[in-house]
């Protein structure tokens, strides 16, 4: 009972997102009108805990913010999704990155231009102030790599003064942007997440193909994952062998912002919870899929809430 009360706690960023929902992408240099426009708290870290506390899973946030009106925002979104900010940092220069971010429903794509140069994230001397006990599973957003490689060290080496009984943290990293420094991260996570982005970057056509050609990077018995949108996700397990799952697209495609983040916490969310890899690759998927046929993410609690489902 004890564990099952541990909270998984994503370290990375939180923003604002403005988000404008248009019929066609807009052309350079023109004036049109969007179908909507909403505020709503963005992030890939913090996406991540919205979906996890949607789930029924305990989360909690790590990241930076500076004190005003957004993150005023920001802290009261967090409230109502029953994230755990105990572990923020508020930095006392710098401001809370916003994103401008342009969806449209009838081609499927999400533009996000962000601004968060001059926030600094929190460092591993943050990280250190953390109590550990209190998680069973630590998600990092690949962000500051060389800080982020000395905040895993710090759980690797919790880990292995534990008592052979309990339990240990697992760690798992997101590699997502093309940033050399980023590549770093491959070695340190039980579970890595690599997007098709970074995955194209290193000249690989397919996710299968992308888990074969990044494995070497690997420390051994790590899983590695690999979403490729429209075509469903593949990851390949600690023994070398490797699962599918098809994609689940909606009936209707309103919103993919943040799909990928729900498809990481879905994915975590079962594995924290006992699940075998292919059962959360689907669950990571189904999960996905269904997200992108709303705003948001509170449709997910009243689809998946509480409940690890892999069939319909």
């Amino acid at each position: 009972m004890e564990e099952q009360k541990k909270k998984i706690l994503c370290v990375g960023l939180v923003c604002l997102d403005i988000i404008s929902v248009v019929d066609k992408y807009p052309e350079e240099d023109t004036d049109s009108r969007c179908l909507s426009q909403r505020w709503q708290r963005g992030g890939n870290a913090s996406n991540s805990c919205t979906v996890l506390s949607l789930l029924g899973a305990p989360s909690a946030f790590m990241g930076s913010l500076s004190a005003g009106p957004v993150a005023d925002f920001i802290m009261a979104d967090f409230s109502r999704c029953a994230v755990d900010v105990s572990a923020l940092v508020w930095q006392t220069e710098g401001q809370t990155p916003s994103a401008c971010c342009v969806v449209c429903p009838t081609s499927g794509s999400r533009t996000v231009v962000l601004y968060d140069t001059d926030l600094p994230d929190v460092t591993a001397e943050d990280f250190s102030k953390v109590d550990l006990h209190q998680f069973k599973w630590i998600h990092w957003e690949g962000r500051n790599a060389e800080e982020q490689v000395k905040m895993i060290q710090r759980v690797v080496a919790f880990n292995a003064a534990l008592p052979r009984q309990q339990q240990r943290i697992t760690v798992s990293v997101e590699i997502e942007k093309t940033r050399e420094p980023l590549y770093e991260l491959f070695p340190h996570g039980d579970v890595v997440f690599v997007s098709k982005d970074v995955a194209r970057h290193f000249g690989f056509l397919s996710a299968g193909a992308a888990l074969q050609g990044l494995r070497g990077r690997l420390k051994p018995g790590a899983v590695l994952v690999c979403a490729w949108a429209e075509k469903g996700a593949d990851a390949l397990g600690p023994d070398g062998s490797v699962v599918h799952s098809d994609a689940f697209p909606p009936e209707t495609l309103v919103d993919t912002l943040g799909a990928g983040d729900t498809f990481n916490s879905a994915v975590i969310y079962t594995l924290s919870n006992g699940g075998s890899l292919q059962d959360a690759l689907t669950f990571g998927c189904r999960v996905a899929g269904r997200k992108c046929g709303f705003q948001g993410y509170d449709g997910i609690g009243e689809n998946f809430g509480n409940s690890l489902k892999t069939k319909e």
